[in-house]
């Protein structure tokens, strides 16, 4: 599965770097892209990751999604 959020909080590529690191920690998640400029993150992932594990960690670590 595909999942594609904006990060309004994403400022530089240490947060990229963050983001990345902590989501590729989860079980499931396969690819996490991260676009600084436009503030976007896409995550691939399967189970048992879901989008609510993805929006809970990124809120977790101070970089909550948009919506």
């Amino acid at each position: 599965m595909e999942l594609e959020l904006n990060v309004p909080s994403i400022s530089c590529k240490h947060c990229a770097h963050t983001i990345k690191m902590e989501l590729m920690e989860l079980d499931g998640v396969r690819e996490v892209i991260v676009d600084v400029e436009t503030k976007d993150v896409k995550i691939t992932y399967a189970a048992p990751a879901d989008e609510e594990a993805l929006r809970s960690l990124l809120a977790e670590i101070n970089y909550p999604p948009a919506g």
